[in-house]
């Protein structure tokens, strides 16, 4: 299994991983309206995902691999006067009790791994969600052209590491959807959705999925 690596935000220079991304406001009413309170934002980044939750009243805990990222996070909750559990740690490995969170966000994160690391990091989110607690996650599609035309270096048949910064060293995990069936197989997947985001010069695909613990 490949080692994380951690976003150089320091480089990051676009508004937009500040900003919620919109399919997330969904998934805040929605659990809300189903009584969810212990949520867990599984690779926070910079924190815009997180303070969403707390804004409106989650027990929020959050992951990440970077200081940068979290250091900014608490600060801006501090800011807000939110509260906000920062957790320095490894995706492959939640420092989180079994069936301790009610929902689950992991938004562009849980791609940034190998074959043999995506179930690791599945089998995780197994794990630490409550039985009936839902997730809404994301993958990397086989349609992207970073997959499929860009010529990165590859650790295996679904893995590549892009060269490029915020994301230079950071392995790349691909999928079709029946490898997505297959890795949630033990979940009831709620929706999957297969996107195409349009870049200036190129395009992303990613896998949306809304899924619940058995």
């Amino acid at each position: 299994m490949v080692k994380s690596k951690e976003w150089n935000w320091a480089e990051v220079k676009e508004n937009i991983w500040n900003e919620p991304s919109e399919d997330v406001y969904y998934y805040v009413s929605r659990w809300k309206k189903q009584g969810f309170k212990k949520f867990l934002d599984l690779g926070c980044g910079l924190g815009r995902h997180s303070v969403l939750f707390a804004e409106n009243g989650f027990d929020t805990y959050s992951l990440d691999l970077s200081d940068f990222g979290l250091n900014a996070l608490n600060t801006k909750a501090e800011q807000l006067g939110l509260e906000v559990k920062t957790v320095l740690g490894d995706i492959n490995n939640l420092p989180y009790e079994d069936n301790m969170f009610d929902c689950l966000l992991s938004y562009h994160v849980i791609s940034h791994t190998d074959t043999q690391g995506i179930k690791v990091i599945i089998g995780e989110i197994n794990r630490v969600l409550k039985n009936g607690g839902e997730f809404f996650i994301t993958l990397c599609s086989k349609n992207s052209p970073s997959y499929t035309k860009k010529n990165y270096p590859k650790l295996d048949e679904n893995t590549i590491v892009k060269t490029e910064e915020p994301e230079a060293g950071v392995p790349h995990f691909y999928s079709d959807l029946n490898g997505v069936k297959d890795l949630l197989g033990n979940f009831e997947v709620i929706r999957i959705r297969h996107i195409e985001d349009i870049y200036e010069d190129t395009s992303g695909w990613h896998y949306f999925i809304h899924g619940r613990k058995r």
